[in-house]
């Protein structure tokens, strides 16, 4: 086996590509864009055992320079309430820490490394179907042309082709009631702790400011919307339309939200939350899915980038080490399935508390100090199983 096609050229797919290079495979990222994605995406928090897992292939020094520390984030309620605290860095960091940084930037530094390393990037080639070819598998692509090689890695994203075309039964995305919207304001020196995420579960919306800056704060609002808006109903509001929406939405809740979203001098465009029911083959013949293909889980776990980085990495560990594709393929699910599950689990748990009723924000009131307190008494080993998880690289894979 000397050839990979990875399809898909956001967080997974250039990771992925990385890795396999350093396992001795050459990879080929085909990528559906005619350009690549920067300028794509607001923020995001690449969590320590995202970062661990880059600097299993030698690529965390690349990134941790983009963003800027978050270690902890504290949790108010609408009254401006402290209900408690969490690290974000686990029990045993390793030097790292979690981070937060735009979406842009992580797509251009990975595609970038991966360039850097040798990897070939194919663009305008969205896939449309793929079969096995007997010692190998070719893919087809919309504009008639073809790529055929030893496997296929598809990290395509939510709306992932690969997955179908490795079940057709496979599930889709599943709509959870809430939208994203968020941007940068500038001018404003408002108490607190640098980097640390203020998560205001408000009175009618969610909203998280953090200060990255002299005067800089980066924020993101998660306004509830029970139906699904297409994209474009949701690009037609304008960003006027927004700050109003968001401003009327705020208005009851103690703390900066309508300060913070006054002075916001950057507006990115908003979009809906998805996440993916359990998705049962994550591969056939020599097709595998990762990332988002296999296991999209909400904004609210923090964790969307992280998994992505740690499935791409398991996976050039099992190819290395195993004798044949369906051997690889079968250890990579049987490393990762249970945890990405339970990540996902724990988006939409965490996404549904983003929307409660007089009733639910009562008990969510009561429930988080409880945890929070659990959490600091036994000093993050509450959330060990999620920030200290590593890969260890030099480690042999067995079938």
């Amino acid at each position: 086996m000397t050839k990979a096609l990875v399809v898909g050229g956001g967080i997974a797919g250039p990771v992925a590509a990385v890795a396999l290079r350093r396992a001795g495979i050459d990879a080929v990222v085909h990528e559906a864009y005619e350009r690549d994605a920067t300028g794509v995406g607001a923020i995001l928090t690449l969590a320590v055992n995202g970062v661990d897992a880059l600097r299993a292939v030698d690529l965390a020094d690349a990134v941790t320079g983009l963003g800027h520390p978050t270690p902890r984030m504290a949790l108010i309620n609408h009254r401006g309430r402290r209900l408690g605290e969490f690290g974000t860095s686990g029990t045993h960091t390793r030097g790292l820490g979690s981070i937060t940084l735009r979406r842009a930037d992580l797509y251009r530094v990975l595609r970038h490394e991966a360039e850097r390393r040798g990897v070939p990037f194919v663009h305008g080639a969205r896939l449309v179907a793929a079969e096995p070819t007997g010692t190998g598998v070719r893919a087809r692509f919309a504009d008639g042309r073809t790529a055929e090689a030893d496997l296929l890695i598809g990290a395509d994203g939510l709306r992932s082709v690969t997955r179908s075309i490795i079940d057709p039964q496979a599930p889709g995305p599943r709509y959870v009631p809430l939208l994203n919207v968020g941007g940068v304001a500038r001018g404003l020196r408002l108490p607190g702790e640098r980097g640390l995420m203020h998560m205001i579960f408000g009175k009618r919306c969610f909203f998280c400011w953090i200060e990255v800056g002299d005067d800089e704060i980066w924020w993101f609002a998660n306004p509830p919307q029970p139906t699904e808006l297409s994209p474009a109903e949701l690009a037609a509001i304008g960003s006027d339309q927004w700050r109003r929406r968001l401003d009327e939405l705020v208005a009851d809740d103690a703390g900066p939200a309508r300060e913070i979203i006054r002075n916001t001098v950057e507006l990115d465009p908003a979009w809906a939350t998805y996440d993916l029911p359990p998705v049962r083959r994550w591969h056939r013949d020599r097709m595998v899915i990762i990332g988002d293909a296999a296991h999209t889980a909400t904004p609210s776990s923090g964790q969307g980038a992280s998994q992505a980085i740690e499935d791409a990495v398991e996976l050039a560990r099992c190819l290395r080490d195993l004798p044949d594709v369906p051997a690889a393929f079968r250890a990579y699910e049987r490393l990762r399935r249970h945890r990405v599950e339970r990540v996902v689990t724990q988006g939409r748990r965490t996404s549904s508390t983003k929307v409660a009723g007089p009733l639910g924000r009562l008990l969510r009131d009561l429930a988080l100090p409880l945890v929070a307190r659990q959490v600091a008494r036994d000093d993050g080993a509450r959330l060990s199983w999620l920030y200290d998880h590593h890969v260890e690289w030099d480690a042999p894979v067995t079938g």
